[in-house]
């Protein structure tokens, strides 16, 4: 009863103090593909992706009412980083749907032209707002209306402090009129948010505290199929920390009466097997800061992480020294030279085999259907010089020339081959990412395996120039470029041996890869070269090779693979690639297998199609 009481009380108190409009909200998920869209239009940055934010305090001043029901300490604010627009995840403070979706359309035309060099927020937000109004001015009526909604939603001047009123009354009158204010008043608390503006403050990752920095040489193993995936995109404060001492945790130092809050921490010592606690996902979204600590404690995965991984004699051989390759730095806008090194790479113990069971049905229905492909040897009729005579164009010639329509034709009929000029490089992401589950039966790295046997099967079948190739990375100095088939090579039972030998490696440092991949590509003299790529997520490894840097990397690595005449294409089975890979690769240049477990079947059909 008195729970019921409580939640009744706080679901009255809380309306009343939030003046929302559930019934007319927007969300970010379901206009994402038009705000990312309409961002790059307006001359937005096209290596942006867009994501939730996260509420931030703003210290403004709060009504009665907001203080008794505890709300209103926080808001959603539009901003940006170098990687990622930042929108509200929902917009439900204006009264009408039309508004809210208005409100969103305003705030990423607003993101496209910000310039964050200005030092005034209110200086700079007015420039970004004529900015729009100069380039856009059909947004200009809808900027109006969404003015008038959102000053009924602003506190009243004459009831705030004299300090607070006139730094009021100045952002209403920069709001009205554009540029007409230089800088705010002072006053002892910051103003109230203003919903038509980018964030004065974006949050910002805390620096490191005390105690050591995380170990960054071992890559971290995932959790297995049973731990709780969390698909939270949204940007948080943080900070790292020092585990806290707690060598005695089930004695309390304090009395038993006392009532914890969020920020006090008492190590339980649970064991990671345990169930997660149903709380810990609510109460994130209560902490102003989270803090981030190193355990320094063996876990079940990370110890069969430790023993799966394999000893030098072990390990796949090395094909040479090396080969340095250079990285795009995207802040300094240079190629730096030989920054990266790549080793090839072959599997040291794959003993030739035979095409899995499993998929010898699948492989002999798509060899019949790429046998159609193979080139042809076909009669071309009416020509002029051929080994024997065209009948038809004989006997038509003939009639048009009583009717005294006579024209001058081929008469003769030849053999022609109709040759298919391809060339193909498959190059597989076999990073540590490929371990996870994609269901009970299998891994990623079970079904790119697949993926390759019945890619190879079909090509095969053509007679088209084809080699296979896998990489992962671990920093730099040591990106792993796994030799599956070469062009010269014939496809046999030592190949399939190496494909069925593949294993999850490290990291994913794309645009080295991508660069080595279509330098051997280059070689290859055909009409059409394909760049195939196979992956399940974006570019990352473990030093400043994450984000848009490896992003960015990626995109000029496939840039200068563009300028050699080949021609790249992406298949993923990462959900949100839509998000990064219209910038890599552009519309059309990729695909997202939505079923991994289809992607075997998938692969050979894609490369049909492409190659018609």
């Amino acid at each position: 009863m008195e729970e019921t009481v409580g939640a009744l009380w706080h679901k009255l108190i809380t309306g009343a103090a939030e003046k929302r409009y559930p019934q007319e909200a927007v969300t970010l998920e379901g206009i994402s593909k038009t705000a990312g869209i309409f961002f790059r239009a307006l001359g937005g940055d096209s290596g942006l992706s867009v994501r939730a934010t996260g509420a931030t305090e703003h210290g403004a001043r709060r009504s009665l009412l907001q203080r008794i029901a505890g709300s209103g300490e926080r808001t959603e604010l539009t901003w940006l980083d170098e990687d990622t627009l930042r929108l509200p995840a929902v917009l439900d403070i204006l009264p009408q749907r039309s508004l809210n979706r208005d409100l969103y359309l305003w705030l990423i035309a607003l993101a496209a032209v910000d310039k964050p060099d200005t030092p005034s927020w209110v200086v700079r937000s007015q420039q970004a707002t004529l900015t729009v109004f100069d380039r856009f001015p059909g947004i200009r009526s809808r900027y109006q209306r969404l003015l008038d909604a959102t000053l009924a939603l602003r506190p009243d001047p004459a009831k705030l402090p004299e300090d607070e009123a006139a730094m009021e009354q100045a952002i209403r009158a920069a709001l009205a009129n554009p540029g007409s204010v230089d800088k705010l008043p002072r006053a002892s608390r910051p103003p109230h948010p203003v919903h038509l503006w980018l964030h004065p403050n974006p949050p910002r990752t805390l620096p490191i505290q005390t105690g050591n920095p995380a170990p960054s040489g071992e890559p971290q193993q995932e959790g297995d199929g049973n731990s709780k995936k969390i698909d939270d995109t949204q940007r948080r404060q943080a900070e790292r920390v020092d585990m806290p001492d707690n060598k005695n945790p089930f004695i309390l130092f304090f009395r038993a009466e006392s009532i914890f809050s969020w920020a006090e921490y008492i190590k339980a010592n649970r064991p990671t097997e345990d169930n997660s606690d149903p709380g810990a996902d609510p109460a994130v979204d209560d902490l102003n800061h989270l803090s981030v600590a190193q355990d320094g404690k063996s876990v079940a995965s990370r110890l069969r992480f430790d023993l799966d991984l394999p000893s030098a004699a072990q390990d796949d051989m090395p094909l040479g020294q090396g080969i340095r390759l250079p990285e795009w730095h995207y802040k300094k806008q240079i190629l730096q030279p030989n920054h990266c090194r790549l080793q090839p790479m072959i599997a040291r113990a794959a003993p030739p085999c035979t095409l899995p069971h499993h998929l010898a049905a699948t492989a002999r229905r798509i060899r019949s259907q790429f046998e159609a492909l193979t080139p042809a040897r076909v009669w071309v009729r009416g020509q002029f010089d051929g080994t024997e005579p065209d009948l038809d164009a004989c006997v038509q010639f003939t009639a048009d020339r009583l009717t005294g329509h006579a024209a001058e034709r081929g008469l003769y009929r030849a053999h022609h081959y109709r040759d298919r000029d391809l060339a193909c490089l498959m190059l597989a992401d076999l990073s540590l990412s490929t371990d996870a589950w994609v269901s009970d039966t299998a891994r990623v790295i079970d079904v790119i395996r697949d993926s390759l046997f019945l890619f190879a099967e079909a090509l095969s079948a053509t007679g088209d120039r084809f080699s296979l190739y896998g990489f992962s990375s671990l920093k730099r100095d040591n990106v792993r470029f796994h030799v599956l088939k070469e062009f010269g090579e014939k496809y046999n039972a030592g190949v399939r041996g190496r494909i069925a030998a593949i294993k999850p490696g490290y990291y994913t440092r794309m645009g080295a890869a991508i660069r080595h991949a279509s330098q051997l590509l280059a070689k290859q003299q055909a009409t059409q070269r394909i760049l195939f790529i196979l992956t399940d997520g974006k570019p990352n490894d473990l030093d400043q090779y994450e984000g848009r840097y490896g992003i960015e990397d990626t995109r000029v690595a496939l840039l200068e693979a563009r300028q050699m005449g080949l021609r790249p294409f992406c298949v993923t089975i990462d959900e949100k690639a839509g998000s990064y890979l219209p910038h890599l690769f552009g519309i059309g240049g990729y695909v997202v297998i939505r079923k991994p477990s289809e992607l075997p079947k998938q692969l050979p059909l894609l490369y049909a199609q492409l190659t018609r």
